[in-house]
This record gives structure tokens, sequence and C-alpha cells, in this order.
């Protein structure tokens, strides 16, 4: 076909030609068996079961046959053969019969007896060009379902990669719910307020909303209201014009505008004032912020990610805080669970983190020790994420470069765990020490195939993944 690059070769779609006359059909050998690949048949049912055999692209069928006319003939081939490109032959004037096999059977075209060999060849060609033009749109089709699928994946894998990339480690439900709101919130423009204890990472979860919206090509900016007084923060916050107040000697953009069309984090929103409150509700309702010393407001376009470790409603009815702007900023609430509330966390966390630390420190070692990591997993970590990363830091400057963090390392606060168990946790301990090497020798009689391994073990194949993880064996 024209424009599709090299020359259609017709030899390679098949003409399949039923007519109860052998005359017509040795026409149709003779004068186009060298241009096509004709096959023959003498009437409907051969026709049929010739369609069954052979991918045919065009139907030549006559219109007037005994036992099955070609009418009835194309209906039925329309169930073999739904793409092939049918022509109907007639030698009559039956316009109704006509209108009804084109209405009925799909017909390309209607070709009356006698027909010119050339006018023929030429409708055999565009019949060949109309399937293969029906074949290619729909492989292209097809190859585009299949490539938006494959963005779909690559979109859903890139941010959930995104999101689990981050220092968000860990595989309990508490945890997986967090990375699932994040990654459907991440795209929309929703302000969001993340509640969380002291150190459990809620400054990363803001990050990971960040990086998974389609902000991230703009500024993150983190602003801690508790650490700085009200006047201090609302310049930090919404800027100031040249001798708005004592010290002012220049005009200097707020972190509104230094974080326009990215992503604002308010950490301990909670600490703010009521004036303050009163002018961050502004922003949330009109899109615009007025610095210090200013007369005219600025439009803005920023999304506002805030946190607390306070318990906002209870604010609220306290009357520390604003219920306007609580409802304006926990559109969507997510919670961070504390460390204690996900122990099996705290062994990959704690690898984690003695690679990432140990890196830092530039001093390498191994990663925790199995009765180390036991010992961690039994503390309430109050401190949560943040105490155990310097948990691990302090053992990290104490080991041997090259060795394992082992529980003499850790101090005494989490060492008194081990005195305060007793013979529960040396139980524990050798019952840990029971399931790695049962583990261990299921998945060498397994060559290594975990679901067979915990087939054998009777549990199931999550099941066996999240004890390997536990028990913090590789």
């Amino acid at each position: 076909m024209k424009g599709r690059g090299m020359p259609l070769d017709y030899r390679r779609f098949p003409v399949l030609v039923v007519d109860d006359e052998v005359d017509i059909l040795r026409s149709f050998r003779f004068n186009y068996g060298d241009d096509f690949d004709i096959l023959t048949a003498e009437g409907g049912e051969e026709g049929l079961a010739i369609l069954d055999q052979h991918s045919v692209a065009v139907i030549v069928a006559d219109q007037r046959m005994p036992r099955m006319d070609g009418t009835e003939f194309l209906r039925r081939s329309v169930a073999v053969r739904p793409n092939a490109v049918r022509i109907i032959l007639t030698g009559y004037t039956d316009v109704e019969a006509l209108v009804n096999a084109v209405n009925s059977s799909q017909i390309y075209r209607y070709v009356t007896k006698p027909w010119d060999p050339d006018e023929m060849r030429v409708t055999l060609k565009r019949a060949i060009e109309v399937y293969d033009l029906a074949a290619e749109n729909e492989r292209l089709i097809e190859e585009l379902k299949v490539l938006n699928t494959r963005l779909s994946e690559e979109n859903a894998y890139l941010r959930e990669a995104t999101v689990t990339s981050s220092e968000i480690v860990g595989e309990s439900p508490g945890i997986r719910h967090v990375l699932q709101m994040v990654a459907k919130v991440a795209s929309s423009p929703t302000t969001v307020l993340i509640q969380g204890e002291t150190g459990t990472g809620k400054e990363l979860v803001a990050r990971a909303i960040h990086q998974a919206s389609e902000r991230r090509d703009h500024l993150f900016v983190a602003v801690n209201c508790a650490a700085l007084s009200e006047g201090v923060l609302e310049s930090e916050l919404f800027g100031h014009k040249r001798g708005a107040f004592t010290g002012a000697l220049s005009d200097r953009k707020g972190m509104f505008e230094v974080a326009d069309g990215g992503t604002l984090f308010l950490d301990e929103i909670s600490e703010t004032s009521g004036a303050l409150q009163a002018k961050l509700l502004r922003v949330l309702q009109e899109g615009e912020i007025r610095p210090v010393g200013e007369t005219r407001p600025h439009k803005v376009d920023v999304r506002i990610v805030a946190a607390t470790n306070r318990t906002l409603k209870e604010e609220v009815a306290a009357g520390r805080f604003r219920e306007d702007l609580y409802f304006r900023l926990s559109v969507f609430p997510l919670v961070i669970p504390p460390l204690r509330e996900r122990r099996d966390d705290i062994p990959t966390i704690a690898r984690h983190l003695t690679r990432r630390l140990s890196a830092q420190l530039k001093k390498r070692v191994e990663g925790p020790a199995p009765e180390a990591l036991a010992l961690l997993a039994r503390y309430d970590f109050p401190g949560n994420v943040r105490e155990l990363a310097n948990e691990i830091e302090r053992a990290i400057l104490l080991a041997q470069p090259g060795a394992m963090l082992t529980e003499d390392l850790l101090s005494d606060t989490i060492q008194q765990i081990a005195a305060r168990d007793g013979d529960a946790g040396l139980l524990q301990l050798r019952t840990d020490d029971f399931e790695r090497e049962q583990i261990r020798l299921a998945l060498e009689r397994s060559g290594g195939v975990k679901s067979r391994a915990a087939d054998e073990l009777g549990i199931t194949y999550r099941g066996l993944l999240k004890k390997i993880r536990r028990l913090g064996m590789s």
C-alpha cells in the first residue's frame, strides 16, 4: 500500500473463492493464480471447512448456490474468520437479496457476473489492502493497550518506588497502609495532615508525598513551627518588606513564596498562635499571602502538608487550635503508627539504618546480630525511629570495623531488657535460633525455592518471608 514503505506482497493473503460452478473456480485460478494465493471450494460447507484450516484474508462467494446460498455462507463465515473481507458474486438483479446479504454478512463489495478480469484483480487487491490495514490497526491498538498498561504499571511502580525508596521502611500493616494512602493522595492538590508521635517520621512521609506528586520538580520546604517565636515565624512564612520592623533592612521572601509551585511542610502546626492560625487559614482559603509591611496580597500556588505530635481534635476541644483551620488542614488525615505498634519492622529498620549511618560515618560494619535485633524488637522506643537511629549510630561508633553490631554495644537502657526478661528473653533467643536453623535447612532442601520451603515448614509463603525478615536472614 502507498505510504506503508515496502510494496505489499498480495500472495501472503489467501483468497477463498466459493462457487458451485467449477468453471468459475477454474477461471479464478487461471486468471489470478500468479497474483494471489487462491483457494477454492464448490459449496458453502466445503468453504467453512477450509476456513477452519486456513487464515483467509478475502472470501469471494457466489450468491446463488444449492444447499447453502452465498448470504448464509458469508453470515456463518463471520463466526470463523471475523476479520476476513467478504465479496459476493451475483448474476441476478435481485436487489432485495443483495440488500439482505450486505446488511447481514458484513459484505465489503458485490460484483455482478460477468465481471471484467482486470477490475476483479483490482477489487481483490483493494480487499487485501483493506484487510491488511485493519490488521495493522488492530495490531497498533493492541500495542497501544500494552504500552498503556506498561506505562500505568511503570507509573505505579515509580510512584511506589518513590514512596518506598525514602526512609519509610517496613512491611507491617500499619506502615503499608500509610504508604498506600501516600500513593493515593500524592497526585492531588489536597491538603494533608500527618499526625504521629515525635520521631515517627512525619517529615519523611511529607517528603514522600511531594516526591510522588506532580510538584516534585519544585521545592519541598520544611518549617518547624515550634522552633521560632510568633513574630519570627510570621516573617519566615510570609516574608517582609524593607523597614517593616527593626532589622528589616531589605525585602525578604517568605517560605510560601519560596515554595511556590511546590510543597510547604508545616511541622508542629499545633504550636502556632491564634493570630498566625488565622493568617494560615486565609492562605488555605484564598491562596494568597501578605508579607509583613506589605499592603497588597500575593497569590501563591503551594501544596500544604501539616504535621503535629498532638491530637488536633483535642486541641480544638481545649480551645488551643482553630476549628475552621483544623477542618481545612485535615481534608486527608494520615496517622503514623509508633514503633512499638509495629515491632516486626524494627529489625528491617535497624538493618536499613546500619547501612545508611555506616556510610555517613565512613565506617564499614556488618548488620546487627540476631541477638541484638531480638533485643531491639522488645524495646518500646518512646522516641520511635529517631531513638532507634541514635541507638544504631552509637553501636556503629563502638563496633570494630567490619564486625557485627552485637547486643553488648547497645545502650544500658536496651540491655536492661535482657536482665528484666531473664529466662523468657533467653528462651525467645533460643526459639529464634531454632526457627532460623529450620528455615535454613528447608531452603537448602528446596534449592532456595521459598514457596517449597514454606510448604515443607507448614506455613504460608508470606509467613515465611515475614519470619526471614524478623530473624534477620538474608
